[in-house]
């Protein structure tokens, strides 16, 4: 390794010694029992209200409600998969498990190896699974490429059929949890098969003993729609219409965590909303930091960052999905001109 790539390669070490001396990778038991306590309790009291409204049309109220509850629960899956709330891997485990696969049907193992994947490479094309063309494309590259019918189809008309896709987003994350329990080589298998199925049996159990049939749909269509789209809400500001990569980068991790992330700007409400996942850059910088210490670090980050000349993106919550839509429909512009 030449001198020029150790004092790049140092870059990160530097920053690491700012962030730790700030004492912002230092655990915060304290914030995260409250926040499980009232994120529990108003999944609760949610829950409550459905059994007490019985076969009313209010419960479409209820079904918009527990989508948020939906989307805070991951958000928890998401702190605990990165070790944000326990060191030891035990206890993270159960926590996620239960959050995971029991509370909102989604498949803890899986979710966790997909995001291991995506935050050491993220934006690559070959080695990001955020990125695979499966039915949207990321990039020109990618709609010139022999895509199947699905992709080729969506593609030319993506940007407009973003938001709508998502409302089909929570079906997806149900269904690959369940893909995933049914072949050899998840950890913990057994495990997760079993509070997947103890989910779905209670949440439809629960849905058709208090719901006619016609209201059950309706329900479930309502709430699976809107968590799906929350959850879209808030993972799409992050990387999406942000570079991609391909091949062998030659950009040390530094670099290549800052220049594919884009950060939201926004008070407590936007915090709360996207779960701290609006500081994407120092989040995917610092991975294991509790997420209400990534405000402290974003001013820290970005100083750094000028010092060194490293572009720092960071956008109000509208622009972030202005440009992530823009970037969709230019991506898809070889497909619109095959047809």
């Amino acid at each position: 390794m030449t001198t020029t790539e150790n004092l790049v390669g140092s870059d990160f070490a530097r920053l690491s010694h700012r962030i730790s001396a700030a004492g912002l990778m230092a655990r915060r038991p304290g914030y995260y029992t409250a926040r499980i306590a009232v994120v529990a309790g108003l999944s609760a009291a949610g829950w409550v209200a459905f059994a007490l409204l019985g076969n009313s049309w209010w419960q479409l109220g209820v079904a918009a409600f527990m989508a948020v509850m939906f989307g805070q629960i991951a958000l928890l899956s998401h702190d605990l998969a990165h070790k944000q709330v326990f060191r030891r891997r035990r206890p993270t485990e159960v926590a996620g498990m239960l959050a995971g696969n029991l509370g909102i049907g989604m498949s803890y193992g899986w979710w966790m190896d997909k995001h291991t994947r995506h935050h050491a490479n993220p934006n690559h094309e070959e080695l990001d699974p955020d990125v695979d063309p499966d039915i949207l494309v990321w990039s020109k590259d990618q709609a010139r490429a022999d895509l199947g019918p699905v992709p080729r189809f969506i593609g030319r008309y993506q940007a407009f059929l973003f938001f709508p896709l998502l409302t089909l987003e929570g079906l997806n994350l149900h269904w690959s949890g369940i893909r995933a329990v049914r072949k050899p080589g998840l950890r913990r298998r057994g495990v997760e098969a079993a509070l997947l199925a103890a989910h779905f049996v209670l949440y439809f159990g629960a849905l058709f003993t208090v719901l006619s049939p016609g209201m059950a749909l309706l329900f479930f269509a309502v709430h699976q729609g809107l968590w799906g789209v929350y959850l879209g809400s808030i993972f799409a500001p992050n990387h999406k219409g942000m570079p991609t990569l391909t091949g062998r980068p030659e950009l040390d991790f530094l670099r290549k965590q800052v220049l594919t992330s884009r950060n939201v700007r926004g008070g407590v409400v936007t915090d709360v909303a996207l779960g701290g996942l609006n500081y994407q850059i120092e989040h995917h910088l610092f991975p294991s930091m509790p997420s209400p210490h990534l405000r402290r670090a974003q001013p820290i980050v970005q100083a750094y960052c000028a010092e060194l000349g490293i572009p720092y993106l960071q956008t109000s919550l509208a622009e972030s999905y202005r440009q992530a839509l823009t970037h969709l429909h230019e991506a898809g512009a070889p497909l619109r001109k095959r047809s």
